[in-house]
């Protein structure tokens, strides 16, 4: 889910999305949330505890920076044509894979969970992968949708998902830490 919301903020952000920027955050989620429980599944063991203590913090930094900085455009009179003239382009590399490891994170934990029930790892990666791909890849057109009808105010709406997602995710492991 934190993969669709974020691709729905990169459908908010774009005029008309070609096939590429339809298929990138499919790709990234996609492949992303299917290597991180792999990665938990073999080195769980002897890394479980510390990725457990970072993951959020991590998730909640990238995901603050990348919704503050939609934030920021947001409020810029810049058009999507000169963002893309000066290099800004929310499906650059850099930027997804940022965004695809500060929503997978927290399925390291989830490798080590099939670790111990012994899963087939191989099966679920591909169902979590092909999944998320998919489920991305309609975010980026149901984004896209409400963006065009409120053009003005997408990528507000977009930066502050992100930054509320962060949020939930910071808020969600402090709240577990106390149950």
């Amino acid at each position: 889910m934190d993969a669709f919301a974020v691709s729905v903020t990169l459908g908010l952000s774009v005029k008309k999305p070609s096939f590429k920027e339809y298929i990138i955050p499919g790709l990234f989620f996609g492949f992303f949330q299917g290597l991180m429980p792999l990665i938990g599944y073999f080195a769980g063991a002897l890394f479980a505890e510390k990725i457990q203590a970072i993951e959020h913090w991590a998730a909640f930094i990238l995901l603050g920076i990348i919704g503050g900085k939609m934030i920021k455009d947001s409020f810029s009179k810049d058009d999507d044509e000169d963002n893309e003239k000066s290099g800004h382009n929310k499906f650059a590399f850099f930027n997804m894979l940022l965004l695809a490891v500060a929503t997978s994170i927290d399925a390291l934990a989830v490798g080590v969970t099939f670790a111990f029930f012994k899963i087939n790892i191989f099966a679920a990666v591909a169902i979590i992968g092909f999944t998320t791909c998919f489920i991305s890849i309609g975010g980026v057109k149901i984004g896209n949708i409400f963006g065009s009808k409120f053009k003005s105010k997408a990528e507000l709406a977009g930066g502050i998902i992100l930054v509320a997602l962060g949020i939930k995710i910071l808020l969600e492991h402090f709240l577990q830490g106390q149950a």
